[in-house]
C-alpha cells in the first residue's frame, strides 16, 4: 500500500477518506487496449513487462497452468526467459503505477484447466487469489479454449471477486464460435457475471465464416465479420464497454484471420460513429465501445509495435 500522506495540522473538515489500495481501482480508460505477453518463447520477441508498450491499458500474462488438483491453477516464469520472479513482480508493479492492470491468463490453446463442479470452482478461486497475492495481479484472464461450464465459472468468478473486492479485473477471450448467441458457453458465462465483468476481447481470428446479427454469414479477415459478430454480443445483452476487438498482431501470430490497424480501426469507428462500416452498417451505434484486444505484445514489438502504434492512439481517442 501508498505510504500515509503527512498529517495535516489543522482537523480536517470532513472525514478522512479511506487511503488508496495500490494499486487505485477503476483508473482504466473507458477505451481500453489488451496485450497478452507471452510467458514462453515461440520466436516473437522476448520481452519483460517492462518492455510492453505504453499504449496497452491491460497486459495479460499467458498462461497460468493447470495443477493436479482440479480447477486449481499455478505460475511459474518460464526459465528460458531469463526473468527473475522479484524483476517481474517490480516490473508489473511499475506499471500499476503508470495506471496500466496487470493479470493472469488462464488456458489458451493448450490450457487443459477445467472448472465444471463446485469444488474445481472454488479451487480456482482460491488458486486464482494465491496468484494475485504472490505477483500482485490485478484479475484474470479467461481463455478457455476447450468450452467452458456455464454454472460453475460464474461461481468461481463471483467467489473470486468476493475475496479481491471491487478492483478485480475480468477479461475474457473466447473464440467467434463460442460468442454466436446468448447460449453458446462465452456468451451466457459473459452475461451471468456481467455485474462484475470488465471487458470480452473476441478472438475475431483463426475463423471459420459466420453468421452475423443481421443473419447474413461473413468471413473472417474483414470489418463486417468483426461489426457483425461485436452487435450480436451486444444485442445477447453485454454492455457495449464490455465488447472488445480482438486481431492478432501479424500474421505470424495467428494461422488465420489478420488484419491491418486501419481495419482494426473502421471496425471501432463503424460501431462508435457508424463511419468505416463495410456492407453491414449497424442500427445504432454503441460510442462506448469496450476497446482492442492482440495477440500478442510480443508478436507486436517482433513487427515494430505496428499494431498498438496504429490501434492503441485509435482506441484512446475514441469518444
Amino acid at each position: 500500500t501508498k505510504p500515509p500522506t503527512t498529517p495535516p495540522t489543522t482537523p480536517p473538515t470532513t472525514p478522512p477518506t479511506t487511503p488508496p489500495t495500490s494499486p487505485p481501482a477503476g483508473n482504466l480508460p473507458k477505451h481500453k487496449v489488451t496485450g497478452y505477453w507471452q510467458n514462453f518463447n515461440n520466436g516473437a520477441t522476448v520481452q519483460t513487462i517492462a518492455q510492453v508498450q505504453s499504449q496497452y491499458d491491460i497486459i495479460a500474462v499467458a498462461f497460468a497452468d493447470a495443477t493436479t488438483t482440479p480447477g486449481a491453477v499455478s505460475f511459474t516464469l518460464d526459465p528460458s526467459l531469463g526473468y527473475s520472479v522479484a524483476q517481474f513482480k517490480a516490473d508489473i508493479a511499475a506499471k500499476q503505477a503508470a495506471g496500466k492492470k496487470v493479470i493472469v491468463s488462464v488456458g489458451g490453446q493448450n490450457g487443459t484447466i477445467s472448472v465444471r463442479d463446485s469444488a474445481s470452482a472454488t479451487n480456482f478461486a482460491n488458486s486464482v487469489y494465491t496468484l494475485m497475492q504472490t505477483y500482485g495481479f490485478n484479475g484474470v484472464d479467461i481463455d478457455l479454449e476447450n468450452g467452458i461450464d456455464t454454472t460453475y465459472m460464474p461461481q468461481a468468478l463471483r467467489a473470486l471477486s468476493a475475496k479481491a473486492g471491487s478492483g478485480l479485473i475480468i477479461t475474457m477471450a473466447p473464440q467467434t464460435i463460442d460468442m454466436l448467441s446468448a447460449g453458446s458457453d462465452y456468451l451466457a458465462t459473459a452475461l451471468k457475471v456481467k455485474d462484475i465483468l470488465t471487458i470480452v476481447n473476441t478472438q475475431y481470428y483463426n475463423s471459420g465464416s459466420m453468421n452475423g446479427c443481421d443473419g447474413g454469414v461473413y468471413s473472417q479477415g474483414s470489418v463486417d465479420f468483426i461489426t457483425t459478430l461485436a452487435c450480436t454480443a451486444i444485442q445477447a445483452g453485454l454492455s457495449p464497454s464490455q465488447v472488445g476487438i480482438g486481431t492478432p498482431a501479424s500474421t505470424s501470430a495467428a494461422g488465420s484471420g489478420y488484419v491491418s490497424p486501419t481495419v482494426v480501426n473502421n471496425a471501432l469507428d463503424c460501431l462508435a460513429k457508424g463511419t468505416g462500416c463495410g456492407s453491414y452498417h449497424p442500427s445504432t451505434t454503441w460510442p462506448g465501445i469496450g476497446g482492442a484486444m492482440t495477440w500478442s505484445t510480443n508478436w507486436d514489438a517482433s513487427a515494430g509495435n505496428t499494431w498498438s502504434n496504429g490501434v492503441g492512439p485509435h482506441v484512446h481517442a475514441l469518444p
